[in-house]
């Protein structure tokens, strides 16, 4: 009786819960745990250790790594099996079996690179690195508004062209790292403003590209962000929109604060073009092969972009048949 109550013991933490279900689905190290979970790896191994010891889990040492799993024999006793299929079913609402693929999928193009496998590893690939690389095709000199930028880190890259940059976020505390990062980096030509985005203050020329970058899910109007980024732009400025394609991940609103789950192609566009855009570009970016056991990425691209024109258009000026270009 003692050994099932240290059992029921260890069960009753959703943290131990959380990792016992990704657990369920593949062996990982350490590790790798803490990465799904999202929370620190002392506390990872903690959580681990008291699955342990009630003899949930069993742990493997490979060289300097201890790979954690569920035990064939665990998975049978049929004091457990009905709890851990119940287990194995509970609801994503952490998010960590999209992170779980996102590891597993790193994992496997590090064994396929090793093994000389794989077209698409590369040593040293970074998107980050050809981000940072596009930047010198880029005219200097430019005026900027990074919307809704988060902790600065792209305002930082796109100070590297910019002949100035504004990053904007209605987040005091996030604005407030962000000065920090630039301070420490010693970019001059970024700075950064504590603004809802609807409501973005326009420079005395107007910016000459306005960027949302997985930005306009935070705001609970996109389309009224949008005809406000019209409004900041100087003429022919451009306005580029990086964002998700509807999906079904709604664990995005609890833990980051999304207030949409993506947007369809046709809206964006809907809406670039009632604020007065023109030249409007939108563009769903294909998945780049799958990940381990074939498991496919939950969140997909769209890219949108378009050019500062005259008066913006109301809704009724389109036609439905304007409206599915």
């Amino acid at each position: 009786m003692d050994t099932t109550a240290q059992a029921l013991a260890a069960l009753a933490d959703p943290v131990r819960l959380r990792a016992l279900r990704v657990l369920l689905r593949h062996e990982l190290a350490a590790g790798e745990v803490a990465r799904v979970l999202g929370i620190a790896p002392s506390t990872t191994s903690k959580q681990i250790g008291h699955l342990r010891e009630a003899g949930f889990v069993a742990e493997r040492k490979d060289g300097r790594h201890v790979h954690v799993s569920v035990p064939a024999a665990v998975r049978a006793d049929p004091r457990w099996t009905g709890l851990l299929d119940r287990v194995a079913r509970e609801e994503d609402g952490a998010g960590d079996l999209a992170r779980l693929r996102d590891v597993l999928r790193e994992r496997e193009e590090e064994t396929e690179g090793r093994q000389g496998r794989s077209r698409r590893f590369v040593p040293g690939r970074s998107w980050a690195a050809w981000a940072r690389a596009l930047t010198f095709l880029v005219p200097r000199g430019m005026r900027v508004a990074d919307l809704g930028c988060g902790d600065g880190a792209l305002t930082l890259e796109i100070a590297r062209f910019a002949g100035s940059v504004v990053g904007i976020d209605r987040r005091e505390d996030v604005v407030a790292a962000a000065r920090t990062l630039a301070a420490e980096r010693g970019v001059a030509n970024a700075t950064f403003e504590t603004a809802d985005l609807a409501e973005t203050p326009r420079p005395a020329k107007g910016y000459d590209l306005a960027v949302f970058s997985h930005s306009l899910q935070q705001v609970d109007d996109p389309a009224r962000a949008l005809r406000r980024a019209h409004e900041i732009l100087a003429p022919r400025g451009r306005v580029l929109v990086l964002d998700l394609l509807p999906h079904r991940e709604a664990w995005v609103v609890e833990h980051l604060g999304h207030r949409h789950l993506g947007f369809a192609p046709e809206a964006l566009r809907g809406w670039l073009a009632d604020a007065g855009f023109a030249e409007i570009v939108v563009e769903r970016v294909e998945r780049i092969g799958r990940g381990a056991g074939g498991a496919a990425d939950p969140f997909r691209i769209v890219l949108a972009s378009g050019i500062r024109s005259g008066i913006r258009a109301g809704p009724a000026v389109r036609t439905r048949k304007e409206r599915s270009r």
